[in-house]
């Protein structure tokens, strides 16, 4: 048998925590000392102590606790709502450092605030292309919104063109619109270009071959990394777009130059269709 203190550190919980269990009935020492009050444990109550740490992490209370391991709960029904719980975490954690990304961006955002940037834009017209696409909608243009919808959206694209027998002849070329219902949702375009036949079709989730349109003249700059961080050069070529007295003339494409494993090293060209007139020299 052993001590409280010992049991605790085998079980690597608190004396204190075992002595509160001990209380509410949750788990009860295999032994007391009638003479000295002392508790003492064996090594198999070790198990119902690790369910019950177990259950308590996945968010029970410690009443259902006690009514689940009374009931002697199976170590496979235990293992799958601990599977359950890990998945949730995981999820958490990543919904975090994505936000944790989206701070970063913002931040650096902010401290170029006041640098206009002279040789990062360069102002030049863009030809058609023709590209096979897919489209689905975002609830909004913030990269929260964009970023679960084009991932996935692209993932489906390749596999359709894998399976009609189209490869791909140049980058992925991302462009976006209002959608027709308003309320900020956004058409997310996910596309790449092919050199294939004109293929037309009509809603979502529909492999479109279509030539996208030329733009005579878009600001264009050069994005190094994640589109997770794109924020800071997007806002980058507003303020020369600003700076230079033109307008925007819509969502800017989204050309990917290189796609390596590591979204890190991805080199996208942004393009800002322009109206207006463009500025001496620019």
């Amino acid at each position: 048998m052993f001590t409280i203190g010992d049991f605790a550190r085998h079980g690597r919980v608190s004396v204190r925590m075992l002595r509160h269990y001990d209380a509410i009935g949750l788990l009860r020492p295999a032994r007391v000392d009638p003479a000295t009050g002392y508790r003492h444990y064996t090594a198999a109550q070790l198990a119902r102590l690790n369910r019950v740490i177990a259950l308590k992490d996945l968010g029970f209370t410690l009443q259902q606790v006690q009514d689940i391991v009374d009931e002697r709960i199976g170590v496979e029904d235990l293992r799958g709502m601990l599977r359950l719980r890990q998945a949730e975490l995981e999820a958490a954690v990543a919904a975090a450092a994505a936000r944790l990304v989206q701070v970063e961006a913002r931040l650096r955002s902010i401290e170029s605030e006041g640098h206009m940037p002279t040789d990062d834009v360069v102002v030049k017209s863009i030809p058609a292309v023709r590209v096979a696409e897919l489209t689905a909608t975002a609830a909004s243009f913030a990269p929260e919104d964009i970023s679960p919808v084009i991932g996935p959206l692209y993932g489906e694209l390749f596999r359709r063109l894998e399976e009609a027998g189209i490869s791909p002849s140049g980058p992925g070329v991302a462009s976006y619109e209002d959608a027709p219902e308003g309320g900020g949702a956004i058409v997310v375009h996910a596309a790449v270009q092919v050199s294939a036949p004109l293929r037309g079709g009509e809603g979502h989730g529909v492999l479109r071959v279509l030539d996208l349109p030329p733009i005579e003249q878009a600001a264009t700059i050069v994005h190094r990394g994640s589109m997770d961080t794109v924020l800071p050069t997007a806002q980058t070529l507003a303020r020369w777009i600003d700076g230079y007295g033109h307008r925007s003339g819509g969502y800017p494409r989204e050309v990917n130059l290189e796609c390596p494993e590591n979204r890190d090293d991805w080199v996208t060209e942004l393009q800002a269709p322009l109206d207006g007139p463009a500025a001496a020299g620019a």
